[in-house]
C-alpha cells in the first residue's frame, strides 16, 4: 500500500468548503459523553481549516445505528423483544440515542464557537444542503451519525454523492474508521479531490515508515485471546521484523504446537498447524520469536474480570492439567523487557494478560514500562494495548499511540486500507 499520501498541508485550502471525515464515535451513557478523547482529536485539524478561512462541513458516525424500522425489529424479536414492544416510535428513540447532540455541544466548547448541528435520519436533504451553501468562511456545521442513512455502510455511491455535492474538497481523519469501505470514508473521494487530516497523517507517517524502513532492530509484540484474530498479522510481519515477540492468550496455541501441554488455557486448536508453520517460517527467515517461559496460572478465569484471584507461576511447559495461565511470568516479562530495551523500532498489539485484573496485569505493565523507558520508536496499536498504556501513565512516553484498533490491526496485516486508498499520492 502507498503510505505517501496528501494532506490538508498539500493543497490550497483558501476559502474552500471542506467536509471532514471524523472519528466522534464516543462512548455515551444516557446520552453523556464518558471520554471526549476523539473529539480533542480532532481539533487540531479542524482549527487548521477554520484557519484557512475554510468553511467545515464536519461528520462521523456514532455506534451501530438499526437505519430500517423492519431491520430493526426483526433484531429486537430476535432478542426476545414481545411484537407489542416494535414500534416506529422505539425505534426512533433509538436512533435519538445515538444522536450527534452531545458531539456538536462537546465540539462547540472545545472550539469555543458554535457548531451548527444539521441533518435528520436521511443525514443530508434540503435544510442541510441550504446550511451548507449559506456557511460562511471560518464556520462549522456538523451533520447527523453518517449511520442514519443506510447508504454509509453500503457505500452507496447516491449517498456519496450527495454528501461530497456539500463541498469542495474531502479530509479523511478517522483512522479508526479508513478500514471499511463506506460512503463517508471511501465513496466521497470518487467525487471530490481527497487529502489526509492531521491524524491520518501521523499514522501513515509513523506507522507506514515502521513497516516500509523500520530502524533495526525492529521488534513486533503479538497479544491479545486468540491465533486466529491474528493470522495475517503474524505472517506479515515475520517478513519484516527482527524479533518477533508472542504473549498473550494466544501465546498457548504456539505452546501446544510445541508440544506442550496448556491445561485449561485458550487454545485455537484448529490453529496448532499454522503455529507450526510460522515458527518453521522464522527460523527459517532467520526472525527471533520469542514466547513465555513462564506462565502465572489459575484454577479458572477470574469472575468478576478484576475480582480477587488466586495464582501461582509454572514453566511454560510444566502448566498444570487443571489450570489456565493467565498473564505471562516474571522469568518472559524480563525476556521481553530486555528484547524491547535492545530495538531501535517496537510496535506493540495486544496485552500480555487479563490486565483488567490487578493481579494478572504484571506482564502488560512491564511491557509498557520497557516501551515508556526504551529509546526506540515505539508505536502502540489500538485497543487493549492503548488503553492499558492511558491506564497505566505510560502513554505520554510512548511515541505513538495509534487512534484505531481494527484499522491498525488491518495496517501490520499489510491490508489496503480503503479510505486510505482512496486519498490523492504526494
Amino acid at each position: 500500500m502507498n503510505y505517501n499520501k496528501k494532506s490538508v498541508r498539500d493543497i490550497d485550502l483558501a476559502g474552500k468548503k471542506v467536509l471532514l471525515r471524523c472519528d466522534f464515535n464516543v462512548p455515551l451513557k444516557a446520552g453523556v459523553i464518558t471520554s471526549d478523547k476523539r473529539i480533542v482529536a480532532a481539533v487540531p485539524t479542524i482549527k487548521y481549516l477554520l484557519e484557512q478561512g475554510c468553511a467545515v462541513i464536519a461528520c462521523s458516525h456514532l455506534g451501530k445505528p438499526e437505519p430500517s424500522f423492519d431491520k430493526w425489529a426483526k433484531k429486537q424479536a430476535e432478542k426476545g423483544k414481545a411484537p407489542e414492544e416494535l414500534t416506529e416510535a422505539k425505534w426512533r428513540k433509538s436512533l435519538e440515542a445515538l444522536c450527534m447532540e452531545p458531539v456538536a455541544k462537546r465540539l462547540s466548547e472545545l472550539l469555543g464557537k458554535p457548531v451548527i448541528l444539521a441533518g435528520d435520519i436521511n443525514v443530508v436533504n434540503d435544510d442541510v444542503k441550504a446550511k451548507a451553501a449559506a456557511l460562511k468562511p471560518g464556520e462549522i456545521m456538523l451533520l447527523q451519525n453518517t449511520r442514519f442513512n443506510k447508504g454509509e455502510t453500503k457505500n452507496d455511491p447516491e449517498f456519496a454523492k450527495e454528501l461530497a455535492s456539500l463541498a469542495d474538497v474531502y479530509v479523511s481523519d478517522a483512522f479508526g474508521a479508513v478500514h471499511r469501505a463506506h460512503a463517508s470514508t471511501a465513496g466521497v473521494a470518487a467525487y471530490l479531490p481527497a487529502v489526509s487530516g492531521f491524524l491520518i497523517e501521523k499514522e501513515l507517517g509513523v506507522m507506514g515508515k515502521a513497516l516500509a524502513n523500520p530502524d533495526r532492530p525492529f521488534v513486533a509484540i503479538l497479544g491479545g485471546a486468540k491465533v486466529s484474530d491474528k493470522l495475517n498479522v503474524i505472517s506479515n510481519l515475520l517478513e519484516k521484523v527482527d524479533t518477533l515477540i508472542i504473549g498473550g492468550g494466544m501465546a498457548y496455541t504456539f505452546m501446544a504446537a510445541k508440544g506442550y501441554t496448556v491445561g485449561t488455557s485458550l487454545l485455537d486448536t484448529d490453529k496448532l498447524d499454522y503455529c507450526k508453520d510460522m515458527m518453521a517460517k522464522a527460523e527459517e527467515k532467520g526472525v527471533k520469536l520469542l514466547l513465555p517461559v513462564d506462565t502465572v496460572v489459575a484454577a479458572s478465569f477470574p469472575d468478576p474480570i478484576d475480582g480477587p484471584v488466586a495464582v501461582e507461576t509454572v514453566a511454560s511447559e510444566a502448566i498444570p492439567a487443571d489450570k489456565m495461565g493467565l498473564d505471562i511470568g516474571e522469568k518472559t516479562r524480563e525476556i521481553f523487557a530486555k528484547a524491547v530495551m535492545e530495538a531501535k523500532t517496537v510496535v506493540w498489539n495486544g496485552p500480555m494478560g487479563v490486565f483488567e485484573n490487578p493481579t494478572l496485569a504484571a506482564g502488560t505493565i512491564a511491557v509498557a514500562r520497557a516501551l515508556a523507558e526504551s529509546d526506540c520508536i515505539s508505536i502502540v496499536g489500538g485497543g487493549d494495548s492503548a488503553a492499558a498504556c492511558e491506564q497505566l501513565g505510560f502513554a505520554d512516553k510512548i511515541t505513538h499511540i495509534s487512534t484505531g484498533g481494527g484499522a491498525s490491526l488491518e495496517f501490520l496485516e499489510g491490508k489496503e486500507l480503503p479510505g486510505v486508498a482512496c486519498l490523492l499520492d504526494k
